[in-house]
């Protein structure tokens, strides 16, 4: 099935708030975000209609702008709203939402003082994020090449656009190796996370995850960790060596777009999806679809 360019479809962006018709929503080749990574974004998800989470999400763009050192020239419940209304003016219920914000053309050079800080709304269908089929049977993982930096070497606290560059490298290479994603290391050679997932396993009937020294401390990743908890099952944060993996009798990850999805390879070492990945996956499902 061919493609559809995210830059030819029907439906309405919003766009420094007001609405353009989709294809109208362009930037100039010389905007400075393009150029030096000074954008920041969000990827969420409508249920129902319902945004998971929202709140939360547009705190973490605020937040992310201000890392970076802009300030985003809307509220916290501007932007709930805005992504709210975006969601309804394109007809949908079950989405995927992403907020963009950047600094704008007005300035070429790395300094970056005088732009404007602009920001964008897109919403559009989109199911599993591995596929329903290889979602349901565990996702196989390629061990990345390149490692999530040191947090005085980038801004790791913030979804900044540029931390992302390594996980596209990473991915395509991981899919030339015929793998669905890669699994990365931070600067110490501990375990991270993927590409855009945090990643939980799970030893001696505990659930273990990395702390997040130098990545996300995704909203998907503590929505899992408070579903565990309710089960009464332990959570572990701690500094996961790759020496260790083979020990894991479960693994899976936790992302806004991949949701929970188990793992069923790392490098060589194979797992089975067992009864608390499909547990988590149950309830993630529920809470997300108010059913919880």
């Amino acid at each position: 099935m061919a493609l559809v360019p995210y830059d030819d479809r029907d439906g309405f962006i919003w766009w420094n708030g007001e609405f353009r018709p989709w294809r109208d929503a362009k930037l100039h080749v010389l905007t400075h975000g393009l150029h030096y990574a000074s954008a920041v974004f969000e990827g969420e998800r409508a249920y129902g209609g319902q945004i998971f989470k929202l709140r939360e999400h547009s705190e973490r763009l605020i937040n992310s702008g201000r890392i970076l050192g802009f300030e985003i020239p809307w509220s916290v419940e501007q932007i709930d709203a805005a992504c709210q209304e975006t969601v309804a003016k394109n007809g949908l219920t079950n989405a995927y939402v992403r907020p963009i914000a950047w600094r704008g053309a007005e300035e070429m050079g790395v300094a970056a003082q005088a732009t404007k800080v602009h920001m964008a709304i897109a919403v559009w269908e989109w199911g599993a994020y591995f596929g329903v089929e290889q979602r349901m049977k565990g996702v196989n993982l390629a061990m990345a090449k390149w490692r999530r930096p040191h947090p005085e070497t980038a801004p790791t606290a913030s979804k900044a656009t540029g931390l992302y560059m390594i996980g596209t490298m990473s991915k395509h290479a991981a899919m030339d190796e015929g793998a669905d994603d890669a699994m990365m290391l931070d600067w110490k050679g501990d375990v991270a996370e993927a590409t855009g997932a945090n990643a939980f396993f799970v030893f001696d009937g505990e659930i273990h995850t990395p702390t997040p020294t130098c990545f996300l401390d995704g909203i998907t990743r503590r929505t899992v960790m408070g579903l565990a908890h309710k089960r009464q099952m332990k959570v572990v944060e701690r500094v996961i060596k790759p020496e260790e993996l083979p020990r894991a009798t479960e693994a899976f990850l936790a992302g806004t777009a991949a949701e929970v999805t188990p793992i069923r390879r790392i490098g060589t070492q194979d797992f089975t999806p067992g009864r608390i990945t499909e547990t988590l996956m149950k309830d993630y499902e529920a809470t997300v679809n108010n059913r919880a």
